[in-house]
């Protein structure tokens, strides 16, 4: 198959006329585009808490205090464990709290 052969001059003369349409296009005032704002997005602050858990013998948990809530946990698992069910106790108990930060 032939190929067309490009005619350099043509090709030339296709530019130059592209450049001064760009100057005059030059002298008239662009318009700016509009920046466009980026959305950031919402981080999250991931924390432990420590927590008061009261258990069952079958390491089910129920009832959970604040850590400065010790006495009323401990109040609560000899409740339920008087009461004649299995006996009830209090542990530490690590949740993660999560925060938005803007």
């Amino acid at each position: 198959m032939a190929r067309k052969v490009a005619n350099r001059k043509e090709l030339r003369a296709q530019v130059e006329a592209a450049e001064a349409a760009e100057a005059q296009d030059d002298g008239a005032p662009k318009k700016k585009k509009a920046k466009r704002k980026s959305r950031s997005k919402k981080t999250t602050e991931v924390r432990m808490k420590m927590f008061w858990g009261v258990f069952n013998q079958s390491m089910k948990r129920v009832a959970l205090y604040e850590f400065d809530q010790k006495e009323e946990a401990e109040a609560k698992a000899a409740d339920l464990s008087k009461a004649g069910k299995p006996q009830h106790f209090v542990q530490k108990v690590k949740e993660t709290i999560e925060e938005v930060v803007e």
